[in-house]
């Protein structure tokens, strides 16, 4: 009896330690899969985000975010939605076929003026010298448009920024000869030489300056502030859904990190999505002034000049009135809301907190 005890023994000691190397503790594996289990559950439970985007460098981080799985990592399930036409994108949302629009301060003025009820919820950046007014040859002041073919797409910050610069020259809107087109269309127009003059938006002028002896007047550079772009979302998606947008925001801002820590791959991700090279994608960087969170937090108090987002409005909302584009001035009151930009850097001041306790013990 004795040694079949020890054998017994023996046994039972070898199976033990054979569970012990070749199997994970089952309270720690039963903790670990409820967890992901739990955490895939929750996943599969998000609203599905349909998110517009356009050809803008201050948008394509956008394309970042899915191509790295940034959205995913942050629990919101994305799915984007490219237009080639910006305006297509700006209706796309107010039909409701979209949930959230990447798109400019001045067309979401415009968009609320016509009675869509549209929130604010994220700066993406500041223009700062990618919309352009490029002009032909014989052209080298803002005085010598008057009585020239200027193309621009009616109502946007483009045809905005045009008599921003007109207005600071001496020059009223029936100085020039008007030619309302799309973007691209303008930009086309101009390379074929059917207009002397266009106010396009990047990558659009890198096509436009492909005319022989045509050149840059004037920029988004020497009007800082006056070009802002967001992430806007009706007020219904907002009432029902802050956690997707929660995810949206802080996906944002992880994609910011993701390009300032690997340039050379967002950079090919980024040309490859606007269509052009690396190279002259790089040519944007200085034009486009990505928001940090502090810049964003900034933008959304009020203020006395363009860097204050409720001044630009206002300021947008005369320009619609001047232009006819709007009957009635807008009720922007409701137009910004910064919860979700709050959240977040509140998020990062409580994990720098946590690295500071730790870093102390």
């Amino acid at each position: 009896m004795k040694p079949r005890s020890l054998l017994t023994a023996c046994l039972l000691f070898m199976v033990a330690m054979f569970l012990a190397v070749g199997c994970k503790n089952p309270a720690v594996y039963i903790k670990t899969t409820t967890e992901v289990e739990a955490a895939a559950v929750a996943f599969s439970n998000t609203t599905t985000v349909n998110l517009g985007f356009s050809a803008w460098p201050g948008w394509f981080p956008w394309q970042v975010a899915e191509e790295k799985g940034i959205f995913s990592s942050k629990n919101v399930a994305v799915k984007l939605k490219w237009f080639d036409g910006y305006l297509e994108s700006i209706s796309t949302l107010t039909a409701g076929q979209i949930d959230a629009n990447s798109q400019t301060l001045g067309d979401t003025v415009s968009a609320v003026a016509g009675g869509v009820d549209k929130v604010i919820v994220l700066v993406n950046d500041n223009s700062t010298g990618n919309d352009k007014i490029i002009v032909a040859p014989g052209i080298n002041s803002i005085k010598d448009l008057r009585g020239k073919k200027v193309a621009a797409e009616e109502g946007t910050v483009d045809h905005f920024l045009l008599l921003l610069g007109m207005k600071r020259a001496g020059l009223s809107p029936q100085d020039i000869q008007f030619v309302p087109l799309e973007t691209g269309k303008a930009a086309a127009a101009f390379v074929a030489g059917q207009v002397d003059a266009t106010a396009v938006f990047a990558p659009f002028t890198t096509q436009a300056l492909r005319r022989e002896g045509s050149k840059e007047l004037f920029s988004s550079k020497d009007f800082p502030g006056a070009i802002s772009d967001h992430l806007v979302v009706s007020r219904e998606f907002l009432y029902k859904h802050p956690k997707e947008i929660q995810g949206l925001v802080d996906s944002w801002f992880a994609t910011l990190d993701y390009i300032r820590e690997n340039q050379d791959r967002a950079y090919m991700i980024m040309a490859k999505r606007a269509g052009v090279s690396v190279e002259e994608y790089k040519q944007y960087a200085d034009g486009t002034r990505l928001f940090s969170i502090e810049e964003n937090l900034k933008a959304f108090q009020p203020g006395n000049n363009m860097t204050s987002l409720l001044y630009a409005a206002n300021e947008m909302s005369k320009f619609l009135n001047d232009v006819g584009l709007a009957k009635s001035k807008p009720n922007i009151t409701l137009l910004f809301d910064d919860r979700f930009v709050k959240a977040y850097a509140q998020m990062q001041a409580n994990t720098a907190r946590g690295k500071g306790k730790e870093a102390g013990e």
